[in-house]
């Protein structure tokens, strides 16, 4: 990347501290969010959003991500290099202090970054008081630099010249995350996960070489993402298994020091797909860039309809549901420290308000202009709205008839369906989705019903992710979801509204139990995603066999438990084999998969929305090649009952 134009000063009077890390081993959560795996890959984004930052102000255009043999992983980067010099304040270098004290960093300053991703500082020195060791190279002034921690922080060698070099700059830093605090045995990086990441940074930032190594196995896995078209293919990407019906859009500008990037594209897709980011960081719950962007779509759109009198002259204007349906869109922006604003805790959700104006006539302006300039594309995409309008109008007409119908005592059609819990507080309700009566009757019987309420269904579900919204309102069985959740659907679902705590889809472990549970996850994905955001949403895993030998018995979820129950229980075992729930009596059905004290639970969570999008693609899409290509890529056809 090309250097700017006004070179920042990054020296070490720009490192300011606030305050020191006494916290941060004793209340990890605070800083990283969690100590599962989640928070374990945390600590590499941390460091290598320094990095980054580095790279977004023009210093150095490659960034290296390595794991290494013994777990620990190193980031480099080839620009400025931390500051080597002393913290006068501190009494010990400039290094030692950015990574043992919180909040030292050059994004205080407002000399060492114009923007910043790592926006809170706190980065090197959370990892750092979080890892077994640390250790840190510095490539800066002709020389090399070298410094080491240890025991969550505690310096082991100061900072110290170990030699020259002539060409080389940047900072290394590499180090092994806690056992004590990840858990001895969980100190694991997925590849994967970490190249997502990369990826996804990648494509922001156009021209950019990142780079993964994985070097625990004997045979080394290399990656490489640069993109030069950035954003651009970062809608070729997102849209690989879907057809487009326009060609990709990138629009780039800046204004009052905020810069702007947007890519969109639309597609034959019912859903939507729209990512945001603010200084490369993704705000998961949007914020005023995306309300600028969602504004100035709506409103052009409707604006340029009517001029060309493509909607009917007393219409009702076409809302941003129908605007954005099959779109899919990018908006990222650079925002300067000093106009950075986040609502709440986290970095999820920008509330800079001079975002939102800048958004919304800047991209009012391109797209307004786009779409006199191509009046077949804009036909074509005002057209699909249209047509998303109507259905939009026939499902509130579908739900406004269901409520009327769900009101009257006699007429409810879940009176003697849904077997609700006695209980009137949600946040300790339960209720459990199903396959088949034979299954619900154990389910009813079996039941806590103070917490536990129980939903049959007779049938399976419409592919939602393939239907139009009408017939996915018309399906018998997603009515009575939507009217047992009591919390809407759609851009309507609220989740302060939902009657229940946990929603627990429970199927057969055969083809079709997994078919009505992959039908259950894409319904509840793209229409009440809110509900798989907050962690609600579970999958009960009912044992496959039981092995019994007189008066014992032993459950088993796998045949490695049923091995192990073979060899407990001695000679003269026998096997059951459960191809379906309704094989259980209540007593066992209780005890294996509903009872608290022993059940397992799979919770479904949302990392990566991107992840999940190309997977519901694949599988519930209508391209056939890429489900029998995902099918024989992932499933064990030896271990289902057909």
């Amino acid at each position: 990347m090309a250097k700017v134009e006004q070179e920042l000063q990054y020296s070490d009077s720009d490192i300011q501290v606030l305050e020191g890390l006494d916290a941060v081993r004793k209340r990890p959560g605070m800083y990283i969010g969690s100590t599962d795996a989640k928070g374990l890959h945390h600590l590499v984004y941390e460091i290598f959003d320094n990095a980054v930052d580095e790279a977004l102000s023009g210093y150095g255009d490659t960034i290296k991500v390595k794991i290494n043999d013994d777990g620990s992983v190193t980031i480099r980067d080839f620009g400025r290099g931390v500051p080597t010099g002393m913290n006068e304040e501190q009494g010990k270098s400039t290094a030692e202090v950015i990574f043992t004290v919180l909040h030292a960093g050059g994004k205080f300053g407002g000399g060492g970054y114009k923007s910043s991703g790592g926006l809170h500082g706190v980065g090197s020195a959370v990892v750092n008081a979080l890892s077994e060791w640390l250790e840190v190279r510095i490539y800066r002034d002709g020389n090399e630099y070298y410094t080491s921690f240890k025991d969550g922080g505690k310096t082991e060698q100061p900072l110290k010249k170990v030699g020259k070099t002539k060409e080389k700059t940047g900072t290394e830093v590499t180090f092994l995350p806690d056992g004590e605090i990840f858990g001895k045995n969980k100190v694991k990086f997925k590849y994967e996960v970490l190249a997502e990441r990369l990826r996804e940074t990648a494509f922001l930032m156009s021209g950019m070489n990142i780079g993964l190594t994985d070097s625990r196995e004997e045979e080394v896995r290399e990656e490489e993402f640069y993109y030069e078209n950035g954003i651009g293919d970062y809608i070729d990407y997102l849209n690989q298994n879907k057809k487009p019906v326009s060609p990709v859009q990138f629009h780039e500008g800046e204004e009052g020091g905020i810069e702007v990037k947007l890519g969109l594209q639309y597609t034959d897709s019912y859903s939507e797909t729209l990512i945001s980011f603010v200084n490369n960081v993704r705000t998961r719950d949007g914020g005023t860039h995306e309300t600028g962007f969602k504004t100035a779509l709506t409103r052009s759109i409707n604006d340029y309809a009517k001029e060309r009198k493509l909607v009917k002259k007393n219409s009702s204007n076409l809302e941003g549901n129908d605007v954005r349906e099959g779109l899919t869109g990018i908006i990222s922006v650079y925002i300067p420290e000093d106009l950075l604003q986040f609502e709440g805790q986290t970095k999820s959700k920008l509330g800079t308000p001079e975002a939102r104006k800048l958004v919304d006539n800047f991209f009012y302006d391109k797209f307004s202009q786009y779409l006199k300039e191509n009046t077949k594309i804009a036909e074509e995409i005002i057209g699909r709205a249209v047509t998303a309008q109507k259905a939009r109008e026939e499902a509130r007409k579908a739900r406004e008839k269901a409520r009327k119908t769900s009101g009257k005592k006699k007429g409810n059609r879940l009176s003697g369906k849904l077997v609700d819990a006695s209980s009137r507080k949600p946040e300790e309700r339960e209720l459990f989705i199903v396959e088949g009566d034979s299954a619900g009757g154990s389910a009813k019987q079996g039941r806590d019903r103070v917490t536990q309420g129980i939903l049959p269904l007779k049938g399976k579900p419409v592919n939602s992710e393939r239907s139009k919204m009408s017939k996915i309102l018309g399906n018998v069985e997603i009515q009575d979801i939507i009217y047992a959740l009591g919390a809407g659907f759609g851009p309507e679902f609220e989740p302060t509204d939902l009657k229940y705590g946990k929603v627990v889809i429970m199927t057969d472990a055969d083809v079709d139990g997994a078919h009505i549970q992959v039908l259950l996850l894409t319904l509840f994905y793209r229409h009440m995603t809110k509900l798989v955001e907050q962690g609600k949403l579970f999958i009960a895993k009912a044992p496959l066999y039981k092995v019994y030998k007189g008066k014992e018995s032993e459950y088993c979820w796998d045949d490695e438990d049923m091995n192990d129950a073979l060899k407990k229980l001695g000679k003269g075992a026998n096997i059951q084999r459960y191809k379906g729930l309704g094989e259980m009596n209540p007593e066992q059905l209780w005890e294996t998969t509903m009872n608290k004290e022993n059940r397992v639970l799979v919770q479904v969570t949302l990392d990566d929305v991107v992840k999940a999008d190309d997977m519901f693609q694949r599988i519930m899409g209508g391209n056939t090649g890429l489900r029998k290509e995902w099918i024989t890529d992932n499933v064990d056809f030896d271990g289902v009952d057909g």
